[in-house]
């Protein structure tokens, strides 16, 4: 009878996803695909006949020189969210469960706050007559203020701020599963701290980092309201040439197509976190 009950419940729920699956995500994507190929039209936006024209600008120099520069940027992202989150995930698994439940508690409760919220507070710091300079114009550090705002560095920050959560938890969880006889091991066979760290520690918590990677540089390079705020006209991403194409050039075709090209590139390096993940796994064993 027990089982008898369970098997439409297991009917409905593939249903569902599969539904879900199929039409919030399969069917969107495809109709991307679809624009991307179309004809801009002024009227409709889109119309006959097929056409690569889109894809062909994409191939302007102009548009390589911001996806380059949105890798160059995701890419600094992620490496600083590295150096932050390595060293703090440590620290974190080192400290008492209770202290650990209230550093994670503090680490998730940004999350409760709108993220394009928590970027406007941050161009308040940032300002020209923002906190930090007011701040460091009192101490006497500076005299004038500095030009924080509408930098590279500021649209840096604001990735940072924002997605450091993603590289700091993948990192605690392996981290905690880190076995403390293999570092006692390595100690009694001589090796010294670096040395352990090095050859023990670093590959024993890669799949922590190559997560935590993923996880960073692929929202990183589609934030487009974190440079709109932070970085002004200066610092586009691949994101805001998108949000662009659509909104106010109303070349759905092209905005379609740098879609494509920016899913396939998060595609491929997804393919290639988890094709490294499996040698990792197999020299492991």
């Amino acid at each position: 009878m027990h089982s008898g009950m369970q098997q439409p419940f297991k009917t409905a729920v593939l249903v569902l996803v599969w539904g879900w699956l199929l039409f919030l995500v399969l069917v969107p994507n495809l109709l991307v695909v679809g624009a991307s190929v179309l004809t801009r039209d002024p009227a409709t936006f889109l119309s006959l006949p097929l056409t690569l024209d889109a894809y062909r600008q994409l191939l302007d120099p102009l548009y390589l020189e911001v996806f380059l520069h949105s890798l160059y940027v995701a890419g600094m992202t992620t490496l600083v969210c590295l150096l932050i989150g390595y060293p703090f995930a440590w620290a974190l698994s080192k400290v008492g469960k209770q202290r650990q439940l209230v550093l994670i508690f503090l680490l998730i409760v940004p999350f409760w706050t709108n993220s394009l919220v928590r970027t406007y507070a941050l161009k308040l710091i940032l300002a020209t007559n923002g906190l930090l300079n007011s701040a460091l114009i009192s101490l006497g550090v500076i005299e004038e203020p500095l030009q924080l705002l509408y930098t590279e560095g500021a649209v840096i920050v604001g990735l940072v701020y924002l997605l450091l959560p993603f590289m700091i938890l993948p990192l605690y969880s392996v981290f905690e599963d880190l076995r403390q006889e293999l570092l006692l091991a390595s100690h009694d066979l001589g090796a010294g701290r670096l040395s352990t760290f090095v050859h023990v520690i670093v590959p024993l918590t890669l799949p922590g980092v190559l997560a935590g990677v993923m996880l960073v540089l692929l929202p990183a390079m589609g934030l487009f309201f974190v440079p709109d705020i932070l970085g002004g006209s200066r610092n586009l991403l691949v994101g805001n040439v998108i949000k662009n194409q659509f909104l106010d050039a109303r070349n759905w075709p092209f905005g379609a197509a740098a879609s494509i090209v920016l899913t396939v590139t998060m595609a491929f390096l997804m393919f290639a976190h988890r094709l490294s993940k499996r040698r990792l796994g197999e020299e492991g064993a």
